[in-house]
């Protein structure tokens, strides 16, 4: 890949997300990049100008997995890769770690950015949703232009009023026929990146992110009969608000505000066209091995560490 033009995105409010993007600037420049420098948080969009500007050769997020999710809704139109370090966030499940970016003292041939240079990475391209709010009039409202109702996590519908109870119903449609009518916190709808964010928080399943499917998932339903379900990538799902008018909604996108929805209006969610860019570096990534490490998963299995013994070699 070439490197003439990055944009570094840094977690907003976030001192040392700010001194990795100068390092990485100066890194970079050593290799005759043009870097621009950005902060990305709940207040701060750089996308907008950012674009003006024209498209970079690869986008470098510095933050937690949130600036991450911002990072690769904005740019998923476009077919810019992105590139994530783990500066200042929780868990950073789409990201790596910051010490790689001293590897080679950041420009010797086993910096990140020759092996950039010669190719030596991999791309993987998940899936996104997206949605659409019909407010009643019969024509679809994908959002903003610059912030369209895309997600790389999940939506998710939960009550919109603070002095209600927080709960409300919603009613279930996947391609046309009704399925399910949940009364409780929400609901999500999750990619299977997003399966291991909010989805698994509320009960629902791990899904491989090799596969494409939707995942629904409840939050505290208050009915045994309301389970989370997988769907199929093609599938078209409707959502809307039951109850008397003042009864809202609001309707998120990777914990974004998108959308607020009353009775008789209706959120139509799908796979997107567009798919995210994210450059791994790992020689063997492991998505396992990422479970455990981030979310500890498998962790009581015995009294050791996971052994391979007694698994086959591949053919």
């Amino acid at each position: 890949m070439k490197l003439t033009s990055v944009w570094l995105i840094c977690r907003d409010g976030t001192p040392l997300a700010d001194r990795w993007a100068h390092l990485c600037a100066e890194q970079l420049g050593g290799f005759g990049a043009v870097c621009h420098i950005a902060r990305s948080g709940l207040n701060c969009n750089p996308f907008p100008d950012l674009l003006a500007t024209g498209l970079p050769d690869l986008t470098v997020v510095l933050g937690g997995d949130g600036t991450v999710l911002s990072a690769a809704r904005h740019l998923a139109s476009y077919e810019v890769p992105l590139l994530a370090f783990n500066v200042g966030g929780h868990l950073g499940f789409l990201t790596h770690a910051p010490s790689l970016l001293h590897q080679g003292s950041g420009v010797g041939e086993d910096s990140v950015w020759q092996r950039i240079r010669d190719d030596r990475y991999a791309v993987t391209r998940p899936m996104l949703l997206e949605a659409a709010v019909d407010y009643g009039d019969g024509r679809l409202d994908y959002g903003p232009v610059g912030d369209l109702h895309l997600a790389l996590n999940d939506f998710y519908l939960r009550p919109g009023l603070d002095d209600r109870s927080p709960t409300c119903r919603l009613e279930l449609a996947v391609d046309g026929e009704v399925v399910d009518q949940v009364q409780g916190d929400g609901l999500i709808v999750s990619t299977p990146t997003g399966s291991t964010g909010y989805t698994l928080a509320s009960g629902g399943p791990i899904v491989h992110p090799a596969i494409d499917a939707i995942v629904v998932s409840p939050i505290c339903p208050m009915s045994l009969s309301s389970r989370a379900v997988v769907l199929p990538p093609r599938a078209r799902l409707a959502i809307w608000p039951l109850g008397e008018t003042g009864r809202v909604v609001k309707l998120w996108k990777d914990g974004a505000y998108a959308a607020t929805l009353h009775p008789r209006q209706t959120c139509i969610l799908q796979r997107a066209q567009r798919h995210a860019q994210m450059l791994v570096l790992g020689q063997q990534p492991s998505y396992f091995k990422t479970l455990r490490r981030k979310l500890n998963w498998a962790g009581s299995l015995g009294n050791g560490p996971l052994s391979s013994h007694d698994v086959p070699p591949s053919t």
